[in-house]
């Protein structure tokens, strides 16, 4: 019998790992409880921790918690990473944030440690990169659901990145549409318009069999134009969404689609039209097996009668929907005692299997009763205590979801505080340089006003005289120094605009800016700045500025502030290197920009002492730093690598560690990569 059995798993378990039905999710508790093996017993708690990720958390988080422990025990470390991941699905759903993060961080060690290549039961899961991508995908989630958008999109892109680099579509096809959610709820809805269709043309890449989802994107799609108040495009694409998810045998999604065209047609006051659509909605989510989405459908039509003055009808599906939700939660209930009372089950067998060896050894038979007594007992008063605790539980819960939601806020403030700290310790490092930069135009305005006065002097005494032609070309100097003066006046506002441009307070807002203007500036600025800190220090300056590459859209106070970081830093390792005396060593400082195709790449690169290995993975980390305690925050990149980001852009380093006196022997170079037309 337990030769078949698994001759049947080994036979239908592609299945099961893909399927989504309420057939085979029986089908995982038939496996579960017929399993010859706790190898066999795990993959069944790992398929229905998928299942239950959208019906019950806390069965979700049960069934997964049972698996993690089998993994553990037979020390299949990549099945338990990929059990981690599917726990942290209902943990976000809970609201229990910190413990998702937990858990997913747990995940991540594993998967990215080679040491655990061969741990895992099924092949498919040896290729850790293939893991590790899916667990980005949940963690980017994780700062979905948690309403930190800007950060969901920076991982995003992270993850964008790595199934770019692994070939796959299928990834790129679901981790779009995450990031046009955020857009979505961040009001750009041009941005999410364009992730949405970028997943769009992902899904037409891909087998038809790969695109049972594609109806989501077009529901996704269909809310963006409603919120825009293009009713046409909203109505056009939730119809689509139908017909996309017919075609693919999604009932799931064509009834949602069905259920939002419902909602539309209620606010055009379109009853006939919101009735067909909902009874759509119940049909397909009636083939489906989708009780919960069937409850909605139940109440909407209730809604539609009711409208209509038609109590016994709205009363009618009212109650069925009632009814449906209270056997959803009966059935939830059911299903978590059929795994206790399973376990039970399996403890009880290896108790009578120890009953029959004292059996026949002839001894302690009363023992094993009064244990089996015991086990009995105890488990009836774990029952009883549990169901006493269960209400304390979720009041102490939502204490802590409420104490999570203060702390949360508590970090946004101290993040932003700790970011107007950088931003002002950068105009710092500017003073001491636009100082610098604005003396020279002073001392010409100042010494030509002087020279004027005398000139002045001069003019009244030839014409005292009578000398016309003299008085003339004393006349004719002093109109030179006033343009002169005039000429140096304007350089010195010049110089406090950008002092102020840089210091002023983001907009936020995108505009064509001169890269090469704004590199140029900044380079003048921080070298004075380190000039008039240390007067010895003369590095050399080498610039190369592709004069082809025009203005892009970029911010440029952000950008600014980024360049202004990676010289300053450039400066600062040329200068401690040059503290060291080495014989021949000369100072070098390149700043670089160069179009390509569509493209613009800045480069900023010294000859200092390079980064060490061990540290280059984190220098973008934030409070990271390299210097001495008081010369610097830990944020600067940090800042500039989210700045990039946010544009759309990359940032890297190449480094090289040593001794050498050529600028080519050792230094750093950072990389960005910004996109001409960013969206």
């Amino acid at each position: 019998m337990k030769l078949l059995l698994k001759i049947l798993l080994l036979l239908l378990w592609p299945a099961f790992v893909k399927a989504q039905t309420r057939r085979q999710m029986d089908s995982a508790y038939f496996i579960l409880q017929h399993a010859a093996n706790d190898t066999v017993r795990m993959g069944a708690y790992s398929m229905l921790g998928r299942f239950y990720d959208d019906i019950s958390a806390d069965t979700g988080l049960y069934v997964c918690n049972k698996g993690i422990a089998i993994a553990e025990k037979l020390d299949l470390q990549l099945n338990k990473a990929e059990i981690m991941g599917f726990k942290s699905w209902p943990l976000m759903k809970m609201g229990n944030f910190p413990e998702a993060l937990r858990v997913l961080n747990q995940a991540f060690e594993i998967a990215e440690d080679p040491a655990n290549e061969n741990k895992a039961w099924n092949l498919q899961l040896r290729n850790r990169r293939s893991l590790i991508n899916l667990l980005y995908l949940a963690l980017e989630n994780l700062y979905l659901y948690a309403g930190n958008y800007e950060k969901q999109i920076a991982l995003a892109h992270e993850a964008i990145e790595r199934f770019e680099s692994a070939g796959d579509t299928l990834g790129l096809a679901w981790v779009y549409p995450d990031i046009g959610d955020s857009y979505l709820k961040l009001k750009r809805f041009d941005s999410a318009l364009f992730y949405q269709q970028k997943s769009l043309y992902c899904f037409s890449e891909l087998a038809f069999e790969d695109r049972k989802f594609e109806g989501s994107t077009y529901i996704s799609i269909g809310t963006i134009y409603e919120q825009m108040g293009n009713t046409d495009l909203a109505r056009e694409n939730y119809k689509k969404a139908i017909q996309v998810s017919e075609q693919h045998d999604n009932p799931r999604h064509t009834g949602n689609a069905c259920l939002q065209l419902a909602s539309l047609y209620q606010s055009f006051k379109k009853a006939d039209s919101v009735f067909l659509y909902a009874k759509k909605a119940l049909e397909a989510f009636t083939l489906g097996g989708y009780k919960k989405e069937t409850a909605i459908a139940y109440r909407m039509i209730s809604d539609y009668y009711h409208d209509q003055n038609n109590t016994d009808s709205s009363f009618a599906y009212l109650r069925l929907a009632t009814l449906l939700n209270d056997s959803l939660y009966q059935m939830e209930k059911t299903r978590l005692l059929e795994f206790q009372v399973a376990a039970f089950n399996q403890q009880l067998a290896l108790q009578q299997q120890d009953q029959v060896r004292i059996e026949k050894e002839g001894k302690l038979k009363t023992f094993a009763i009064i244990a089996l007594i015991a086990v009995f007992s105890t488990i009836g008063l774990l029952l009883y205590r549990n169901n006493r605790q269960k209400q304390k539980a979720n009041h102490t819960l939502q204490e802590k979801n409420n104490e999570i939601g203060r702390t949360l806020n508590e970090l946004k403030v101290a993040q932003k505080q700790l970011i107007q700290s950088e931003k002002m310790a950068s105009l710092g490092e500017l003073t001491t340089g636009i100082a610098h930069e604005i003396q020279n135009p002073l001392n010409f305005v100042n010494n030509f006003s002087e020279v004027n006065n005398e000139l002045v002097d001069e003019l009244k005494s030839e014409l005292a005289a009578g000398n016309l032609l003299s008085a003339t070309e004393i006349a004719d100097s002093i109109k030179e120094n006033e343009q002169k003066i005039n000429h140096h006046g304007k350089r010195a506002d010049g110089i406090v605009k950008a002092m102020l441009q840089h210091s002023r307070t983001s907009t936020g807002h995108k505009e064509p800016t001169d890269i090469n203007a704004l590199c140029d500036e900044y380079l003048r600025l921080a070298y004075h700045g380190i000039r008039a800190k240390d007067t010895a220090f003369n590095p050399m300056i080498k610039t190369d500025f592709d004069e082809n590459i025009g203005n892009i859209n970029v911010i440029p106070q952000d950008i600014g502030r980024v360049i202004l970081n990676l010289i300053n830093n450039a400066f600062y390792a040329v200068n401690e290197k040059a503290k060291q005396n080495i014989a021949g060593y000369e100072a070098v400082v390149s700043v670089t920009t160069k179009k390509l195709n569509d493209k613009v790449e800045i480069r900023v690169k010294d000859n200092g002492d390079g980064i060490p290995k061990a540290i280059v993975d984190k220098i973008f980390q934030p409070f990271f730093t390299t210097k001495p305690t008081g010369q610097g925050t830990g944020l600067g990149l940090s800042l500039s690598y989210d700045i990039i980001k946010a544009h759309g852009g990359e940032i890297n380093v190449a480094t090289k560690e040593g001794e050498g006196l050529s600028a080519e022997a050792s230094g750093s170079e950072f990389i960005i990569n910004l996109p001409v037309l960013s969206t």
